[in-house]
């Protein structure tokens, strides 16, 4: 069983790693307003996950079972969410948030090339400032979001669970 979970671990972070690096290779041949919009939005992503793990590791099962008893569709989604909370920890925190840091890594040494080229920028300035701006942002952000995932645990299950229920359909 722990096996067939590692190699499931491994093949979706191999499959998101190559969507997201073929996406930031391909980007690097576009303008530097459309890299940024990238950046961000991977980085984005990132905190989003980190944001929903911690949510699923905190929530309580209880509030779930209630709504499940009161025929709420998408409380047995949530119900098996937070029974697998550690999984789904794993692939949002672990999985998604490394590759989002990988890749957002990758797009900032495209963002790195382009300020030296285009404005002449010294080459040590400008990875400082660019890995100074992704490391504040996605540290900042995670911490930022994982205070509102433990305060809105549930509510944050909840919507997850909708998701996971439209999308299961």
């Amino acid at each position: 069983m722990k096996s067939k979970w590692i190699l499931q671990v491994f093949m979706i972070s191999f499959l998101l790693s190559a969507v997201f690096s073929g996406l930031s290779t391909y980007v690097s041949d576009f303008n530097v307003i459309l890299l940024l919009i990238i950046l961000l939005t991977v980085i984005g992503i990132g905190i989003l996950f980190d944001m929903i793990g911690v949510a699923t590791l905190t929530a309580e099962e209880a509030p779930f079972h209630a709504r499940n008893s009161k025929k709420i569709k998408e409380a047995s989604a949530c119900i098996r969410l937070i029974k697998n909370s550690t999984k789904v920890s794993s692939v949002c925190n672990d999985i998604v948030g490394d590759i989002c840091g990988i890749v957002s890594g990758s797009l900032g040494a495209t963002l790195t090339l382009y300020l030296t080229v285009s404005f002449q920028m010294n080459p040590l300035l400008a990875t400082i400032l660019v890995t100074s701006f992704i490391s504040a942002l996605t540290v900042g952000g995670k911490a930022y979001f994982k205070t509102i995932a433990t305060k809105q645990s549930d509510a944050i299950v909840l919507l997850v669970g909708k998701i996971v229920q439209i999308i299961s359909k």
